[in-house]
Order: structure tokens, then sequence, then C-alpha cells
């Protein structure tokens, strides 16, 4: 670098800046503006660094209205934000076209959502809170298997997949829609839990998941795969547990389900269901309809009889054309569509050997 002659002025300098060639003041300007970038690069590098050095305990001391759970590192767990629902529905419901009653030792408040084999949460024995599970039904009625991953877990394409039901999952379901007399005609073993992607109502993507027999377990993460792909829509898709295994609770709600241990009623029977080879569709636009013998309906859940006149168009109806009904007769399912004496539009069934 050149150094500036010793009888340098600068007044005596700026002085003579008028008497620049054109050539010059250019120059001048060029790196003026050269040398102003410069000095504000430096600027804002000085103050990036300068606020970075706080630790993030300083900033929060410095900025008291900005300070929260997140700030301080203490998240709450989802285990203290999850909602168990108020599930306030009158009892009921249907399956293979008859209406039936809840599985027996079910909880009716819906805090037992939260707790395993219908426990009571709102006992202030501390014990008893120091047997819950560690995890605990999310605010959508997802169970996530308990909060565990098998690794028997076998896995279609990514978040559809199956695997058997773990210790938190039964627990919660034992008493719920899995009896806990020992009287179920199924074992646990043979049970699956499956997880889905699916569309919601509102064109989103959320996550489903079912309980069935394992023996229909591969055909249910082909066939809602292949619903998914085709952005097919479905309100929600939980555990019947999450409506104390009340068939119409799940119905109103047009909830997807397909496990749930009872007969059909009026019948020492057991249902398709109480066996994991039934799903009920989309069930509030997808009815039940039983034909009486003075010629006429009986129609569940009685809230849908205006999806019951199949001669209509409206969204999410299931007919023989439409694509969830394809998948499933594909996969060997038979649907209650095509039943003589009743019409279960929602309800697709397997025969195993």
């Amino acid at each position: 670098m050149k150094k500036l002659p010793k009888n340098f002025s600068l007044k005596k300098w700026i002085a003579e800046l008028p008497k620049l060639t054109p050539e010059g003041k250019r120059v001048l300007l060029k790196y003026s503006g050269l040398l102003l970038v410069v000095l504000l690069f430096f600027t804002f590098l000085a103050r990036t660094f300068g606020r970075s050095g706080q630790t993030l305990a300083q900033y929060g001391e410095a900025n008291p209205s900005l300070q929260t759970d997140f700030v301080s590192g203490n998240e709450n767990t989802p285990q203290e934000n999850a909602d168990n629902g108020d599930l306030t529905e009158p009892a009921g419901g249907q399956d293979d076209g008859n209406p039936t009653e809840p599985a027996s030792g079910q909880d009716d408040g819906g805090d037992s959502l939260a707790a395993a084999g219908g426990k009571d949460t709102d006992s202030d024995d501390d014990t008893a809170k120091d047997n819950l599970p560690a995890w605990t039904v999310s605010e959508d009625g997802l169970t996530g298997n308990g909060g565990t991953e098998s690794p028997e877990r076998v896995t279609y394409k990514p978040d559809f997949y199956y695997e058997p039901l773990s210790e938190n999952l039964i627990a919660y379901i034992t008493g719920s829609s899995y009896p806990s007399d020992g009287s179920a005609q199924i074992s646990l073993t043979d049970l699956n839990y499956v997880h889905i992607l699916h569309y919601n109502f509102d064109g989103e993507t959320s996550e489903g998941e079912l309980i069935c027999n394992s023996a229909i377990a591969q055909d249910l993460v082909e066939i809602f795969y292949e619903l998914y792909a085709a952005e097919y829509q479905l309100e929600k898709v939980v555990l019947i547990d999450y409506y104390d295994a009340d068939d119409t609770t799940s119905m109103v709600a047009n909830n997807t389900s397909c496990f749930n241990y009872r007969n059909i009623d009026d019948t020492d029977k057991l249902s398709k269901h109480a066996l994991g080879l039934a799903i009920d569709v989309n069930p509030f636009y997808n009815p039940y309809i039983r034909f009486t013998k003075d010629g006429g309906q009986i129609i569940s859940p009685e809230s849908s009889e205006v999806y019951a006149d199949r001669t209509q168009n409206f969204p999410y109806k299931i007919d023989a054309d439409d694509l969830c009904c394809r998948l499933f007769l594909e996969h060997g399912f038979t649907w209650g569509g095509n039943w003589n004496s009743s019409k279960d539009y929602q309800h697709f069934q397997k025969t195993i050997d």
C-alpha cells in the first residue's frame, strides 16, 4: 500500500476536488462506493457475532416477556399435553347388519382413554397413578401402539406397517374392545396393530390406526396405501376404544374402525369385527339399513337417515364403482352393500380358512 506524502493536507486535497477531471471523479465515486459497502458489511458482522455471543439463558434474562417453556428447555411432554376427549355420545351400535351393545367391562368415562384397561384416572391414589402406562392417547385418538416399536414390524411402504400389539396397547384395550374375563375366542397374539396414512376431510394427510386379525393385516396396508395414493378421504381412523368400544358413538363420529369383540345383536353369534376380520369405512355416510317385515327400514346410526337413499349423489358415498369398494373386493372381501335382507354400505369382511 502506498504511503501518503508527508506534506499531505486533507483540507488542501478536498479543495482540489473540484479541479479533478471527469475520469478522476468517476474513479473517486467508484472507490467511495466500495468503501461504503465494506464498512456496512463489517458493521453487520460485528452486530451478528456480538448478538450470537449471548447464551440462551442470557437472552431469556434480557427478554423476560419472551420466556416460555421452550426457551427454558422445559417443553411439555406429550403425556402432559394430551387431551383424552370428553365422549358423551349415547351407547349402542351395529355390526353385520344389527345394532349391538358396547363391549362388557368398559369404563363409562372418557377419562379412561389415558389409562390402561379402563383404569380410573380420577383417583387420588398415588399408587394407581404410578401404575399408569408411560404414554397417553393423543388428542386425535392415536395410540402409536402404546408408544413402542416391535422388532417384528412389517413395513409395506413408509408409514404403512403392521406389528404385534404392545403390552401397553393390550392393557389399553382390555376391558374395552377386548374382554377382560378370558371369554375371547381370539388370542391377542392373533391380532395386529396397523398404522396407515390417509387424507382427512380437509384434504390434509393424517395418521390412522386399526387393530385387525393378523390374516388381513397385509391386505389392509395395501388397500389403504392405494386409497392414500388416490387421495381418497377418510374423516378419521382410530381404534374404537377411543369411543369406549361403542359402535354408535364411533359411527356418529364417522370413524373408520375394525376390531371390536362383540356379538351380533340379539344372537350368540360373534360379529366378524370380534375376530378382527371386518372393517367399517366412513360409516356415517354409509349407514346400515335393515328391512322390516312390514316394509319399513331401521337405519343405523339414526342421525344418518339422509344417506340411506343411495339413488342420491353425495360425497363419501360407497357404491360398487367406488375405489374403496373395488379394492376390498379385489382383496377377497365381501361388501355389505351386496346383501339382500339388509344393506351395510360401510362394511367389508373377509372369511379365512
